[in-house]
């Protein structure tokens, strides 16, 4: 979070970040890592199993209806973060520009630089601009740490990785979860410490930490993070419960839009689908499980990552030799489809704003 003068000295760099020269890096390591793909593991016989039928037809576009669905209710969790300040036609631009940045930055940078620098050319308050930002974090671990454990208690391991019998029997990916997941605890639970239950104390404890000699150089961020928290405390407290848990319904919605598309697309191409509850189930928590990894990649938008790690989590749900069409078409719907449309949305959204402040630089001359 940043003060006014932060955030407009910060503009460049979120301009420059949405530059659509940068679309080719996604986009090249997503072909790369297809091609290899392809080359290692395409396997035609499995290919040919596959019925392109009118059931496939119509459960890949029950999958790009749950893409659509999960758009509306972003839309509308930030309709209602932002006190209806946007109306919801802004809030679904807003959601595209959003989207597109995370797509085309890796997820430390995209998401959150790019919602306070969209948030104030859009007028909205510091505080409560401050308070969206933080309190999505809050809301989106909260719904892995509320689903992650009930799936757990159904499926055991499994839900882990294929084939794990026992909680220990860890191999890379089962340990880059937990500790991932660790992760996501602990900052959920610290920003929801300091958001609502002692935002003071919160700032206090930043401050402190930086009089470690090697922490010192972060002083001036921990302060200002301490009073932004402070500043989105204040906002956020005022709200009844129906508006958190609006928040929350519709925060959880979204996400489980997002891995239904992958559900969809499974009954639709694999032969002889898992078309049983508890098999869906268990598909749900097993991405649930992969994106908490995918969460902290560093290519943009998971690109590259995200194809290779999808056959490893659901090889006993969807044969080898196809899981890559599954992978490609998900990606299509859920990640490329935001590359494409950013490529029509932000240069609109960046020429109205360049009107708007030519016309007020016109007025203010006269």
């Amino acid at each position: 979070m940043s003060s006014p003068q932060q955030i407009d000295d910060a503009g460049h760099e979120v301009m420059h970040s949405l530059r659509f020269t940068r679309l080719l890096i996604p986009v090249l390591i997503g072909i790369v890592v297809v091609a290899y793909l392809l080359w290692d593991q395409f396997d035609p016989v499995e290919f040919a199993k596959i019925q392109w039928r009118l059931h496939t037809l119509v459960w890949i576009l029950i999958a790009f209806l749950f893409v659509v669905v999960r758009h509306i209710v972003y839309a509308l969790r930030l309709y209602i973060l932002s006190d209806k300040f946007f109306s919801f036609r802004k809030c679904v631009e807003l959601i595209f520009i959003w989207e597109f940045s995370s797509a085309i930055t890796p997820t430390s940078f995209g998401g959150t630089a790019v919602a306070l620098f969209l948030f104030s050319k859009e007028k909205l308050s510091l505080a409560r601009t401050t308070s969206i930002i933080i309190y999505t974090v809050v809301l989106d671990t909260a719904v892995f740490l509320l689903f992650l454990p009930l799936l757990f208690l159904f499926f055991g391991t499994s839900i882990i990785r294929p084939n794990m019998g026992y909680f220990f029997d860890l191999d890379g990916w089962g340990v880059t979860f937990l500790v991932s997941l660790l992760v996501m605890f602990s900052y959920a639970a610290f920003f929801y410490y300091g958001l609502f239950r002692n935002p003071g104390q919160f700032r206090r404890i930043l401050v402190m930490l930086t009089y470690n000699r090697f922490l010192r150089r972060f002083r001036a961020q921990a302060v200002q993070l301490g009073n932004d928290i402070v500043l989105a405390s204040r906002d956020l407290t005022r709200h009844t419960n129906r508006f958190h848990f609006l928040a929350f319904t519709y925060t959880a919605m979204a996400w489980i839009c997002r891995f239904l598309v992958v559900n969809a697309l499974i009954i639709a191409i694999v032969p002889g689908t898992h078309g049983g509850l508890g098999d869906q189930l268990e598909i749900f928590g097993r991405l649930m499980s992969m994106y908490v990894i995918m969460a902290f990649s560093p290519t943009p938008g998971g690109a590259g990552l995200a194809e290779i790690v999808f056959n490893g989590f659901l090889h006993d749900f969807v044969p080898t030799g196809i899981s890559l069409i599954i992978a490609f078409i998900w990606r299509l719907l859920t990640y490329y489809s935001y590359l494409f449309a950013g490529a029509i949305v932000v240069p609109a959204w960046l020429q109205g704003h360049v009107r708007l402040r030519r016309k007020r630089a016109e007025e203010e001359e006269e």
